[in-house]
């Protein structure tokens, strides 16, 4: 049902890679944005590619992209596009490879669409509502499901925003989780996504609506679980952009061990 939405957010993540790339070759200055966050060239640019060309096929759709100002006229719009052009921009700067562009849609509050590129790879994991969870390499889509696994759990771990509370959990869980591995951006969900590990928390208020929405409805078109600590579902074009509750992502439920 989504397949045009779906086509147009490949594209447009794979636009932006093109100019990610570039830049990340070329070398590039970095700016400290008002939270502390830093910015570069390459998130600008990139926002830009891909705003303009889904607003050129879907001039209609409303937008919320971690680089260009939020318009609260969103809230009125049952489309909306929702967009990380560089999910992972300490880890750009540190030149890890681990770094993603996420493009999602909202339909009356709910994902429809995902797409995470990994800009380094050229990797492509996408999503429809409905429609499965998918992993492209080297242009060939393969469908992807989380594992079962119950035991010898694989906890993926933020290069740079793990705190003492997702160290702690992991900590007390060490009789099942026997592994812990560092991922950056929405990579780790995906990771999931693909059966490559179990779990991986966020037990913080740092991330929003852009870092989440595109990896989330691939774990979950996965057969996995992507929800607050409380076991909610995170709905998306909220006035409040921010995840305040964190999250867990998990290959089962009986795998959130909060």
């Amino acid at each position: 049902m989504w397949e045009k939405e779906l086509n147009a957010a490949i594209e447009a993540g794979m636009l932006a890679r093109e100019k990610i790339m570039e830049i990340y070759n070329q070398g590039f200055d970095v700016e400290i944005k008002e939270d502390n966050s830093p910015v570069t060239l390459a998130d600008k640019t990139a926002d830009k590619i891909i705003r303009e060309h889904l607003h050129k096929l879907f001039p209609n759709h409303a937008f919320l992209t971690e680089e260009s100002e939020d318009n609260l006229d969103r809230l009125n719009n049952d489309y909306v596009w929702i967009v990380d052009p560089v999910d992972g921009t300490k880890d750009f700067v540190a030149r890890d490879g681990g770094f993603t562009t996420n493009i999602a849609l909202a339909y009356k509050h709910e994902l429809v669409v995902g797409v995470v590129v990994a800009p380094v790879t050229g990797d492509c994991y996408f999503a429809t509502k409905n429609g499965g969870s998918y992993h492209r390499i080297n242009g060939v889509d393969k469908k992807i499901h989380v594992n079962d696994k119950l035991e010898d759990l694989t906890c993926l771990c933020s290069v740079f925003h793990t705190n003492e509370t997702e160290l702690k959990l992991i900590e007390k869980h060490s009789d099942k989780i026997k592994h812990v591995m560092k991922y950056g951006s929405s990579l780790k969900p995906c990771r999931i996504a693909e059966g490559l590990a179990e779990i991986t928390y966020r037990m913080s208020a740092g991330t929003k609506e852009w870092d989440t929405a595109a990896c989330q409805i691939i774990v979950e078109e996965a057969g996995g679980i992507f929800v607050e600590p409380d076991g909610s579902r995170i709905t998306y074009n909220r006035k409040d952009v921010y995840n305040r509750k964190g999250y867990v992502v998990v290959n089962r439920k009986e795998n959130i061990l909060l």
